[in-house]
């Protein structure tokens, strides 16, 4: 049985929901951003309420088109500080959403269990190392250091396999990777570091993936992460984040239909909901009754 931390992801299990909160005030999303401690707690117990099942926590924006790169101890700082808020007010699993080895030890410390690297355990060589220490439970993101061509939904099994690879090797068990296909960090050119290179259209990609997502799982449990992203707003002609709440839901309810198992989204409530009503409409063994 495939686990993130400590709940049962993939297979026959109902569609995992994974929170977002962001405590980097560069990050994309402005109204995602909370740094005060009691602000932290009080959205994490509000998203447990609404049925989130994990709480991704994020002390870098890693947003390809952002200069949004820190000083690793200020990372450190905002991570560990909404780490301990989120744990006095809310038993749910923690990820934390970093490609720093030091930064993952000090919430591995913390007793977080999930590693969410954006660049597949690729970006920092000491990141191995603290996995072996650890042994968390890993969400691997398709990533490359080199410029990728080609097939994209071909190259995007590939890069997931080796980073699959890479956690087999640092002694993570099958039953604890999750693949995710890094919507929005395949690009021409970006201002960041922590993307991908590609020389066709990162929007066709993107769609691309989002339709094709049975075809990349490998075997593993999928994660997507499309909540108001880029492509929904190049799809709406819509720059605001802020307004990109309904082709957000829209994406995430394709992106189960299609295969996903874990939604990692800014909007927990609506999620839910959007996705309990697709599920049941579009399975045909949910048959119900009404007198």
């Amino acid at each position: 049985m495939n686990k993130l931390g400590p709940v049962p992801v993939g297979n026959s299990n109902p569609t995992r929901i994974m929170g977002i909160i962001n405590v980097s005030p560069e990050s994309f999303y402005k109204k995602s951003v909370y740094t005060e401690p009691k602000e932290i707690a009080k959205i994490a117990k509000q998203m447990e309420e609404d049925g989130a099942d994990f709480i991704d926590i994020g002390g870098m924006s890693t947003a390809p088109y952002l200069k949004t790169l820190v000083p690793e101890k200020i990372e450190i700082d905002r991570i560990t500080k909404a780490i301990s808020a989120v744990q006095k007010i809310s038993k749910l699993p923690i990820s934390v959403d970093t490609c720093r080895a030091n930064v993952a030890k000090e919430a591995f410390e913390l007793d977080v269990e999930i590693l969410n690297d954006v660049t597949g355990l690729q970006h920092d060589k000491d990141m191995t190392v603290i996995l072996e220490e650890y042994h968390p439970s890993v969400i691997v993101c398709a990533f490359s250091k080199h410029s990728i061509t080609g097939n994209q939904v071909t190259q995007t099994r590939n890069l997931l396999a080796k980073s699959i690879s890479i956690a087999e090797k640092s002694g993570i068990s099958k039953n604890k990777i999750v693949v995710d296909p890094a919507i929005g960090f395949f690009r021409k050119n970006a201002k960041g570091m922590l993307f991908t290179k590609i020389n066709s259209d990162w929007l066709k990609r993107d769609i691309d993936i989002i339709r094709h997502l049975s075809l990349i799982k490998l075997g593993y449990p999928l994660l997507v992460s499309v909540s108001r992203k880029s492509f929904i707003g190049s799809l709406l002609n819509e720059k605001d984040p802020g307004k990109r709440l309904y082709g957000s839901l829209a994406a995430e309810i394709i992106a189960v239909l299609n295969g996903a198992n874990i939604v990692r989204t800014h909007n927990v409530k609506a999620t839910c909901d959007a996705i309990e009503i697709a599920k049941n409409l579009s399975d045909p063994r949910k048959a119900y009754n009404r007198l």
